[in-house]
């Protein structure tokens, strides 16, 4: 009996600060029914968690992890007129933490995106380099973090701005079926109607990001959506809530799921 040839299977996890402690339940989902994860592309939060998984982290070491993150884990105050924190403590929680911190040392092939501030072109950190570095870069927030600066010079932020969904970047690594996560995708129903001046810029940034996600996500060949809209993006106490929201929307996909690679095994075999 002919083996079908397996597809490469590559997740695109997005930004979300808080919210995506939520890709960790979808990692959780996807081991536990034997859906192989062959390279990830992060961005921001996504590529906390598609890097430690990359790194070898084992998914429940990376739920503790993002149950006991904290906000002063990722940054402290600083005296630069780039921004109110720098976020050099990301990077160092990280090497401490990560059991490989070189790209080239990686067992799964991984990225994280950052956005170049001067441009505003997308760098897409791979291959080869420092590990927590290209994670710290593509959390960097603008305006809240200072600019993380590389080896060229260029000064880096979050690849939220260029790629809050890294389906191309994904399918770059080599993915034949992308699955991307996208834990904004809920909006935040915790704001009610719109009320206030912060309310309307809030309602307005998301709808700019929606808009901006939009074809990335129409390239992504299966998308997953947890449902996180009642909680805030700066809420990492609720990591467990987060992690089993995550868990329960991949569970609902898991069919679609299994179908799409079962498809693309026989179609390459016709091949």
């Amino acid at each position: 009996m002919r083996t079908l040839p397996n597809p490469t299977i590559g997740l695109a996890l997005s930004g979300g600060a808080a919210r995506g402690i939520a890709h960790v339940g979808v990692l959780r989902a996807l081991i536990e029914n034997n859906v192989p994860i062959d390279c990830i592309a992060g961005t921001s939060a996504g590529s906390i968690v598609g890097g430690a998984y990359a790194a070898g982290m084992p998914v429940e070491e990376i739920a503790e992890f993002g149950c006991s993150l904290r906000w002063r884990d990722i940054g402290r105050m600083t005296m630069s007129r780039l921004g109110v924190q720098s976020n050099e403590r990301l990077e160092q929680y990280l090497r401490m933490r990560l059991p490989l911190t070189r790209f080239e040392d990686l067992p799964i092939p991984f990225a994280a995106v950052a956005t170049e501030l001067k441009t505003g072109a997308a760098v897409v950190l791979r291959d080869e380099g420092d590990v927590p570095f290209a994670i710290r870069a593509s959390c960097a927030i603008p305006g809240w973090y200072v600019p993380v600066i590389d080896e060229q010079g260029r000064q880096l932020v979050d690849g939220g701005l260029v790629a809050v969904i890294p389906v191309s970047v994904t399918r770059s690594l080599g993915a034949d079926i992308v699955i991307a996560v996208d834990v904004n995708a809920a909006g935040a129903t915790f704001l009610g109607p719109t009320s206030s001046v912060i309310g309307v810029v809030l309602q307005s940034m998301l709808v700019v990001q929606k808009t901006a996600s939009r074809y990335q996500l129409a390239a992504a060949d299966l998308v997953i959506t947890p449902k996180v809209g009642h909680i805030r993006w700066d809420e990492m106490g609720r990591a467990e809530e987060l992690i089993e929201a995550g868990y329960a929307a991949a569970i609902d996909r898991m069919s679609d799921i299994l179908t799409l690679i079962e498809t693309a095994s026989v179609k390459s075999a016709a091949l």
